[in-house]
This record gives C-alpha cells, structure tokens and sequence, in this order.
C-alpha cells in the first residue's frame, strides 16, 4: 500500500494565488475608500467600478487558492 504524499507543485501554485489574493484583499477596499471619499471628481464612476471589481477578484482569487491548496494536500 503506498502512501500519498502533498503535490508540492500544485501547494507553491496555491500559495502564489492566496498571495495575489492578499494584495488584491488590501488594493481593492483601499480604491473603494479612495473613490468613495471623492464623489465629485469626475473618474467617480469608472474608479467605483474598478475598485469592485478588485474586490471581487480578490474573493474569487481567495476560493481559487484555497481550492488548490486542499487540491494538493487531499488529492
């Protein structure tokens, strides 16, 4: 019977996106506080978007490496 070993690949791989993750994880809120303090400006709408955006990469970009870390250390 052999044992199953961590996929060290497929773990660098999760770990890389969970540290995207964490950049986008303070990008996004920092641009969506940004924008929110301006509503005036004229980039108001197109940051506001971005800034969401962002944020919502960062929560896909979270699901993604822990998938792949679980992925790594079960499969």
């Amino acid at each position: 019977m052999e044992q199953k070993h961590t996929n060290k690949d497929l773990l660098i791989q999760g770990l890389k996106t969970l540290a995207l993750c964490v950049i986008l994880m303070f990008a996004g809120p920092t641009l969506l506080h940004i924008t929110f303090s301006n509503p005036d400006k004229p980039l108001y709408i197109p940051l506001l978007i971005i800034s969401i955006l962002i944020c919502i990469g960062a929560i896909l970009m979270l699901f993604k490496g822990l998938n792949t870390i679980l992925k790594s250390v079960f499969d």
